[in-house]
């Protein structure tokens, strides 16, 4: 595998790889990879002749007081580890490169509906450093096909509008949420949790799992939402939110939709852990 961090050493690569007819796909990160990453890079190997994995901690879509900062860099961890999943190239460009007349004169990409709710009413422009880099990536790399970790919900429906509205030639896929053996889904920030924090981060995945159970009964949403944000105060993580939505486009759920999902986002010590499950609900009678 190797790695560069100039664009067009990118682009001549990528080029030839074109002009052998061969498919790209491609995995952007913002490194301190663990398995959950792992698995998008050999899900990518198993559908292109070529995969590129991208690390750069992207400076716009962090607000004021999140944890750019502290954020982990892992380059060479992360190089280790990418070198069993069949990657052939690893892309780590500068903020230079990504942003080179700064953050404040960047062209930025805005999804209107999906970027503001949830997780974008927490973290306010979020969503458009998200839908930005990933914008700008696509157009350096210029893969046939992307892939994005279904733990991130909300930014894989961002990214998908964001691809459709652009008509940018790219496949999104969603690959399953990989967890810890006790449910909890893998996440870079986990390693913000103490040991006593890490006991306790499962529960996240408890309230979901307990709330889709009650959508399948045939609960009304409103009580399995209050249900399960109860459930997680209670064992000791403070609840940002829990709803039920649409899983099609996250509005939300009305009359006989079936096809929903369930995210919730709690706060941990240092970390803010989301979560979400997929669910085919049963109106309530």
């Amino acid at each position: 595998m190797d790695r560069i961090e100039p664009l067009e050493n990118l682009r001549a690569r990528v080029a030839g790889w074109r002009a052998a007819g061969e498919r790209v796909a491609f995995v952007p990160t913002m490194g301190n990879l663990h398995q959950g990453h792992l698995t998008l890079a050999r899900e990518a190997r198993s559908r292109a002749e070529r995969v590129v994995v991208s690390i750069f901690v992207n400076p716009l879509q962090f607000g004021a007081g999140e944890d750019l900062d502290a954020y982990p860099r892992t380059l060479e961890e992360d190089r280790r580890l990418l070198d069993g999943t069949g990657c052939d190239l690893l892309f780590t460009p500068t903020a230079s490169v990504v942003y080179p007349r700064g953050q404040s004169g960047q062209t930025r990409v805005e999804v209107p509906g999906l970027s503001d709710i949830l997780c974008g009413a927490t973290r306010p422009g979020h969503f458009v450093g998200v839908a930005t880099v990933v914008c700008k990536l696509f157009n350096m790399v210029q893969p046939d096909v992307a892939l994005f970790g279904e733990k991130d919900f909300q930014q894989l429906l961002v990214i998908r509008r964001m691809v459709e509205d652009l008509n940018l030639p790219v496949e999104i896929v969603g690959v399953p949420t990989v967890r810890e053996p006790d449910g909890l889904a893998m996440s870079s920030r986990n390693g913000y949790l103490s040991p006593d924090e890490r006991a306790l981060a499962p529960a996240l995945y408890r309230s979901l799992t307990q709330a889709g159970q009650l959508l399948r009964q045939g609960i009304a949403v409103d009580e399995v939402e209050r249900t399960a944000v109860a459930a997680l105060r209670e064992s000791g993580l403070t609840p940002d939110y829990v709803t039920v939505r649409r899983a099609d486009d996250l509005d939300p759920v009305t009359g006989d939709d079936a096809n929903v999902v369930v995210l919730g986002a709690a706060y941990l010590g240092r970390a803010r852990l989301i979560d979400n499950l997929r669910v085919t609900r049963i109106a309530a009678a």
